[in-house]
């Protein structure tokens, strides 16, 4: 059986800038460092933070409070400013392709448009990007019919949705506006790792997509996956690896979310190669 892993699976840019900003604050023993909810949609991460003793809170007013990092989705410009305004140390670890969708709401605002974000309304990214775009802002994950939109529309978009729905989502927006001006924010990272995992899916006879169960970018992967179709199981960690998914099967591909750590796709290489796999392209 070969294993084919991904080559884009594992931490983004984004991501692993935040990594590397809050495990050195980790590193160096710090006393009072929290991060301003989840640094990544992680649960494994997550608590090796915690072990360290960097914690997530989503009280900006607690006082053991002496250093904040911000999580890499970004947060709402109130909060922001409350956050400050308690004299905390602040560390942003926003992604910086975040913070272009945050700047690019708030430019098409002041410029006097009504902003469209592509997204999903749910997601702290989008809740971030809300609070920069106006109160006439509209959400929409880009299926549903759109209400009556104003002549000058501006659109952004969540770093992690796919290409196909901002085409999708501006071939409405030209039925009703006049002027129309998009920022394309997607994350370069997410279309090559969909693009990636679409190309293996079509080659293999099983796929794992490795990564948090809460991680929407991870969902849409596994998402991807079955609608090509294949067979495919969302896993967080290799200890919930079945034997019996690989009777009979010749290729396996591996993929995995952008708040992925290494550690974890290799054991879940290390997992598969244990039932009997051979490791084609690993060590990315």
């Amino acid at each position: 059986m070969e294993i084919y892993t991904a080559k884009k699976a594992g931490f983004c840019f984004g991501v692993k800038r935040a990594m590397d900003i809050t495990f050195k604050l980790a590193d160096k023993g710090t006393e009072g460092v929290y991060t301003l909810g989840p640094i990544i949609h992680n649960p494994q991460v997550i608590e090796k933070l915690r072990l360290k003793g960097i914690v997530p809170t989503e009280d900006v007013s607690n006082g053991s409070i002496k250093s904040l990092v911000i999580r890499t989705h970004g947060i709402p410009v109130d909060l922001l400013e409350r956050a400050s305004g308690e004299g905390y140390n602040i560390i942003d670890s926003t992604c910086p392709f975040v913070k272009k969708a945050q700047h690019y709401a708030k430019l098409l605002k002041e410029s006097g448009y009504q902003v469209i974000i592509l997204g999903d309304r749910e997601h702290p990214e989008v809740k971030g990007i809300m609070s920069y775009a106006g109160d006439d802002v509209m959400i929409t994950d880009g299926k549903e019919d759109l209400p009556k939109l104003k002549k000058k529309v501006g659109i952004v978009v969540q770093t992690t949705q796919p290409v196909e729905r901002l085409k999708g989502l501006f071939a409405k927006v030209i039925e009703q506006s006049k002027e129309i001006k998009v920022y394309n924010t997607i994350c370069n990272s997410t279309a090559l790792r969909l693009k990636e995992t679409e190309e293996m899916a079509r080659k293999v006879d099983v796929m794992i997509v490795v990564g948090g169960k809460n991680s929407a970018n991870t969902t849409q992967l596994a998402k991807l996956c079955m609608s090509v179709p294949i067979r495919t199981y969302h896993i967080e960690t290799s200890d919930e690896i079945e034997s019996d998914w690989f009777a009979g099967i010749r290729r396996v591909g591996i993929t995995a979310g952008a708040s992925t750590p290494d550690w974890i796709i290799n054991e879940v290489e290390y997992r598969i190669k244990d039932i009997g796999g051979r490791v084609v392209n690993g060590n990315r």
